[in-house]
């Protein structure tokens, strides 16, 4: 007697030999041809024909006074929420403010940046990475392009 695996082996070997039903052997799958479709041009424009588009000036749309008080402002009352490394947001989103996930409702906070300086800011939700205003950015002196940690405090 057979093993069933001697026997599985020799049915699965002689299986491609074998017929289809409709009487046609199969045959092996064509190999692709060249592309014939040739896709449409791209226009395209040079930087210098597109504007320089809009300063981080005309993009900040909060006050040297309001940048002042909020750096002037006292501490709010409540303690330190924990640490978070801020990324710039969208410059369109107006006012001093830092999304974090380390409240869950808007809430007046502060900040405090490596350099020692302070702000009063809105605290708003958030999921993943911390995200504070353009605004806040300038106010504090921070490069748009660093990424600072920064202590938060909640109200």
């Amino acid at each position: 007697m057979m093993k069933p695996v001697a026997l599985v082996a020799v049915l699965a070997l002689s299986l491609p030999g074998c017929a289809l039903p409709n009487g046609k052997t199969a045959a092996p799958p064509e190999e692709p041809g060249m592309a014939t479709e040739i896709a449409p041009p791209v226009e395209t424009r040079p930087l210098e024909t597109m504007g320089a588009g809009q300063s981080v000036a005309a993009l900040d749309t909060t006050s040297e006074a309001e940048k002042k008080a909020a750096l002037a402002a006292p501490a709010p009352g409540g303690g330190e929420l924990g640490r978070a490394v801020v990324a710039l947001g969208s410059p369109a989103d107006p006012g001093l403010w830092v999304q974090t996930s380390l409240v869950g409702a808007v809430t007046k906070g502060r900040i405090v940046a490596p350099n020692g300086q302070s702000l009063a800011v809105e605290l708003r939700p958030g999921t993943g990475a911390a995200l504070m205003s353009l605004s806040a950015y300038q106010a504090l002196g921070i490069g748009l392009t660093e990424l600072p940690e920064m202590a938060i405090f909640g109200s």
